[in-house]
């Protein structure tokens, strides 16, 4: 399945609920970048916790520059 097909609906509910989740008391990407931007991103499992929260934002990313890529 090719990423242009991926509606952009599901898009963007998976980055309302997997890449905000959980809310409280702040969202784990939120949580995730702080500790990567103070250089204390160590334990796999929060790499792993990145990675998975990111997952949603990155493909709303991709999927946005192949639209802006096609002509006309």
């Amino acid at each position: 399945m090719s990423i242009d097909r991926v509606p952009w609906l599901m898009v963007i509910v998976l980055c309302l609920t997997l890449g905000l989740a959980p809310f409280v008391p702040e969202p784990h990407i939120v949580e995730k970048l702080r500790l990567l931007r103070q250089g204390t991103l160590t334990r796999p499992l929060d790499i792993f916790d990145l990675l998975l929260h990111a997952a949603p934002f990155l493909l709303a990313a991709v999927k946005l520059a192949l639209l802006l890529r096609q002509p006309g």
